[in-house]
């Protein structure tokens, strides 16, 4: 028995260490972190993809595009309040990630908009993402699903280890 509760913290402890990595993926000079959605309701048509980008290089790099299994149509967004008016637009040349610097992706502001959902995303799963950078290329990444109408990453989840 004590055999078999060591072996259940054992594992347990597994798992946390390494879903505190799960969501940091880098490649080139390219990280991106805290990486998460919102949950959407049963017959939702389109949601939000939120996450850190950070260009660690000298020069600058541009994400260009994003494609996901989940969603019939990803794009890249910008929601913004012109003459008073919150609006949303694709963004047709992608999103500038500027060398030694950090762009955030995130709700009311830049984001990845899916687009025709194929289901719900549901809370506690995860969604698969490919981002493609102009230089760094494509990236895979997994966004974590948070309830409905997060504001954020839950706590617990946006403490990253060995990044930023």
């Amino acid at each position: 028995m004590k055999l078999l509760k060591t072996l259940a913290a054992a594992a347990m402890m597994s798992l946390v260490a390494s879903s505190s990595f799960a969501s940091d993926v880098a490649k080139g000079d390219i990280t991106v972190s805290k990486t998460w959605t919102r949950a959407t309701p049963p017959k939702a048509m389109a949601g939000g993809g939120f996450a850190e980008i950070t260009n660690s290089g000298s020069e600058d790099d541009r994400l260009v595009a994003a494609s996901s299994p989940a969603a019939g149509r990803v794009e890249l967004h910008e929601m913004a309040v012109n003459d008073g008016v919150m609006k949303m637009r694709q963004l047709e040349n992608g999103i500038e990630v500027p060398a030694g610097q950090t762009v955030a992706l995130q709700p009311g502001g830049l984001h990845i908009m899916f687009m025709a959902l194929n289901g719900p995303f549901k809370e506690g799963e995860t969604v698969p993402v490919t981002l493609t950078f102009e230089k760094a290329g494509e990236v895979e990444i997994d966004l974590k699903v948070e309830k409905i109408g997060a504001k954020g990453m839950a706590h617990g989840q946006m403490h990253q280890h060995g990044k930023n």
